[in-house]
C-alpha cells in the first residue's frame, strides 16, 4: 500500500504540473486582464504599462505561465492583476466558509442516502422502494438553482405568515452573531437552506448508487454461502453485504466531496455565500484571471486528493483489494 501510495504522489504532481499549464493558457487567451483597467477614463496609460510589464503581459505565453509559478510559490498563490493583493489570504477564508457547508451537507447526505439505499435494496419492489426511487429521479432532475430559489421563497413566506424565523435565506451570518451558542445558532440558520439543496442533490446521486451496490452484493454467492451457514440475516448484511457495497459508493463520494469543495458556485451565489464559489463566479465578473487560476488550481489539487483518497480506502473496505 505505501509502494502505491508513493507512485501515486509522484503522478499526482507530474498532473498538477500539466493542469497548471492547461488552466494557465487556457485562461490566458480567453481575455485582457488589463481590459477592464482599460474602460476606466482615469486610468493612464502609464499605470497600465507599470501593471503590463509587472505581471509580464508583453512575454511570450511560456515565459508568462514560469513567472506565474515562481509567484504562486513565492508570493502567496500569487497576486491580483490590480491592486497586487495576495490571493492566498482571500482564498484561505472562503475555503473555510466552504467547509463548514459541504461538512455539513455531505454528512447529513451520506447517512440518509446509506441507510434509503440499503432498506431499498433488502426491501425491494416495495413501497418504500418505490417512493425513494421516485424521490431520488426527482432529486437528480431539479436543478440546483431553481431548488434554492424554491427554498428561500418557501421560508420567506413561513417568515411573513407565522413571524418564525427558521432560516435566513442569504449570507453567512448576521450584522451581530454574537458569540458562543448565539454565535452557532446564528450561523446554523444561515447555513439551514444551503445545506439542504446541497444535500437533497447528493443523497438523491447516493442512494441509488448504494442501493444497485447492495443489490449486488446481497445476490452474490458469498452471501448466499453465509446464510446457508446459519448466520444471523443481520450479521450477514452487515458483514459480508455492507462493507462490500460501499466501495463503489466510495468513489463516487469522494469526487463529489473534490467537486462541492472547490466550491458550489450555483448554490453559494444564490445564497451569497462567501465561499469558493462565489468567490470564484466574483472573480470572473471582474475578468482578473489570477484568481481565478488560483481557484482552477485549487480545483485540480482537490480532484486529484480524492481520487488518491478513494484508492485507499478501497484497500481498507475490501482485504482483496492489493496495491504492493
Amino acid at each position: 500500500m505505501l509502494t502505491y501510495v508513493v507512485r501515486r504522489l509522484l503522478y499526482s504532481i507530474v498532473v498538477l504540473f500539466a493542469a497548471s499549464f492547461i488552466i494557465f493558457f487556457f485562461v490566458s487567451v480567453s481575455n485582457d486582464p488589463l481590459s477592464f483597467l482599460r474602460m476606466q477614463p482615469t486610468a493612464s496609460e502609464i499605470t497600465i504599462e507599470n501593471i503590463s510589464e509587472r505581471k509580464h503581459l508583453d512575454e511570450p505565453i511560456p515565459v508568462r505561465y514560469l513567472y506565474w509559478v515562481q509567484d504562486m510559490f513565492t508570493n502567496q498563490f500569487g497576486t491580483t492583476t490590480i491592486g497586487d493583493r495576495p490571493i492566498l489570504p482571500d482564498l484561505t477564508r472562503v475555503m473555510g466558509h466552504t467547509l463548514q457547508l459541504v461538512i455539513a451537507a455531505e454528512l447529513i447526505a451520506i447517512l440518509l442516502a446509506i441507510g434509503i439505499g440499503v432498506y431499498s435494496a433488502l426491501r425491494q419492489y416495495s413501497a418504500f422502494d418505490y417512493s425513494a426511487t421516485t424521490f431520488s429521479f426527482v432529486g437528480l432532475a431539479t436543478p440546483v438553482f431553481w431548488l434554492a430559489l424554491m427554498l428561500q421563497v418557501l421560508f420567506v413566506n413561513i417568515y411573513l405568515w407565522f413571524d418564525i424565523r427558521i432560516f435566513y435565506t442569504a449570507n453567512l451570518s448576521g450584522i451581530d452573531p454574537g458569540t458562543g451558542l448565539s454565535f452557532l445558532l446564528d450561523r446554523a440558520q444561515h447555513l439551514g437552506l444551503p445545506v439542504i439543496t446541497l444535500a437533497i442533490a447528493s443523497i438523491a446521486t447516493y442512494s441509488r448508487f448504494m442501493r444497485a451496490s447492495m443489490l449486488e452484493v446481497v445476490n452474490s454467492d458469498y452471501v448466499r454461502t453465509a446464510r446457508a451457514k446459519g448466520l444471523h440475516e443481520r450479521k450477514v448484511t452487515m458483514r459480508h453485504a455492507f462493507r462490500n457495497a460501499l466501495i463503489p459508493l466510495v468513489t463516487i463520494i469522494a469526487l463529489n466531496l473534490g467537486a462541492l469543495l472547490s466550491g458550489a458556485v450555483v448554490t453559494e451565489t444564490v445564497f451569497a455565500l462567501d465561499g469558493m464559489g462565489f468567490y470564484y463566479y466574483n472573480q470572473l465578473l471582474l475578468g482578473d484571471p489570477y484568481p481565478v487560476m488560483a481557484w482552477l488550481m485549487v480545483v485540480a489539487t482537490l480532484v486529484v486528493v480524492f481520487n488518491l483518497v478513494a484508492d485507499i480506502a478501497y484497500g481498507i473496505l475490501d482485504p482483496r483489494v492489493r496495491y504492493d
